[in-house]
């Protein structure tokens, strides 16, 4: 059981016994997830930010019980993510929708988390609500060795006006000893209709290709994950022309990129819905190093979707969508209007 703790859970994979042999390979798992916290602002009016907008500052009694119990489901979402697969957490997980640094200190100090010591990445972005995106990843398992914050400069098509949003945030870092970067990613918004906002996407979609070219430039065997709500499908044209993404990885070129959840979306399921439409919007992507089948090194096994029950809502107009946390200016109890994304690596073990 020590070793099993020790490893994160190390378990047989039966399709990749070798042939004629009765010999199977074993494998450690982890886990590499994105999730939107919908609107995790602490209950403090920050007169520096466009904050007063958030859910939470529409409620006028026991604003900060509701903000404690927030925290407390955020934390309960993640420390589920992978573990009945894993017996573990993330090793690693991007997130956006939060107001600052302390609020992320909260979740990973929660009792459902703090055994795991995750780490923090954050930058201050000039987002007028004042969102961020950040990464948090288990300090035993990765070693972030360089981040940085990239700014999308994006102006409005009527005036001219410039649009303050999210920066994109790079973290390269060792995870057990393997080099990966991560892109966690915020997209525009579809605010004022899909047609008319596409191409601030565009634009965030053309920073993103640009941060995975500049990584390719320097090692073309680069192990690159993008991942976020890119507010957008996997058919859309940021994702699917300028990003270029496959569906299908026997189809992904040296310096291409992967996306599991164009398969996904094409069989209607999705991470967020909206009047009784599912778009998928949160993905994780990655480079064909990630593809390769020589397990010596961290490998892509599969993705999925965490939509466990317990995220869904049961009844009334919104039942089947995901159980957000805010509804009609009161707090739901809920957790977030996305599910959660992830996916599984693998690396081979000794026995």
């Amino acid at each position: 059981m020590k070793k099993a703790k020790l490893y994160f859970f190390v378990f047989i994979v039966c399709l990749f016994t070798k042939a004629n042999s009765q010999d199977k390979k074993v494998y450690k798992i982890h886990t590499v997830a994105f999730y939107n916290l919908e609107n995790l602002f602490d209950a403090i009016d920050d007169p520096d930010k466009f904050d007063e907008s958030s859910p939470i500052m529409n409620i006028k009694t026991n604003r900060e019980d509701v903000y404690k119990k927030k925290v407390n489901n955020m934390a309960h979402v993640i420390a589920d993510i992978g573990k009945e697969d894993t017996n573990n957490s993330p090793a690693i997980i991007g997130v956006c929708e939060v107001e600052n640094r302390e609020v992320l200190e909260d979740v990973i100090s929660d009792v459902l988390l703090r055994d795991k010591d995750y780490g923090i990445v954050h930058y201050h972005s000039p987002d007028a609500r004042g969102i961020d995106v950040a990464l948090l990843y288990q300090k035993k398992l990765f070693t972030p060795i360089s981040t940085s914050s990239h700014e999308l400069k994006i102006f409005d098509d009527e005036n001219r006006k410039r649009v303050y949003t999210r920066d994109q945030l790079l973290v390269s870092g060792e995870l057990e000893g393997d080099f990966i970067h991560l892109i966690v990613n915020h997209w525009p918004s579809r605010s004022g209709g899909e047609a008319k906002s596409k191409s601030k996407r565009v634009a965030a979609a053309k920073l993103t290709k640009h941060l995975v070219d500049s990584l390719q430039v320097i090692d073309p065997y680069a192990k690159i994950f993008i991942m976020g709500d890119l507010n957008d499908d996997p058919i859309n044209e940021s994702v699917k022309k300028v990003l270029r993404t496959e569906k299908d990885k026997e189809k992904v070129g040296l310096k291409g990129i992967y996306n599991p959840y164009e398969n996904y979306y094409k069989e209607g399921i999705g991470t967020t819905a909206f009047r009784d439409a599912w778009s998928l919007f949160d993905q994780i992507m990655l480079t064909k190093p990630l593809l390769e089948k020589d397990y010596s090194s961290f490998q892509f096994y599969k993705a999925g979707i965490f939509n466990k029950n317990y995220l869904i809502e049961k009844s009334g107009t919104y039942k089947g969508y995901p159980k957000r946390s805010f509804s009609y200016g009161g707090f739901t109890d809920g957790f977030s209007d996305h599910f959660p994304v992830y996916v599984y690596l693998i690396k081979e073990v000794s026995n």
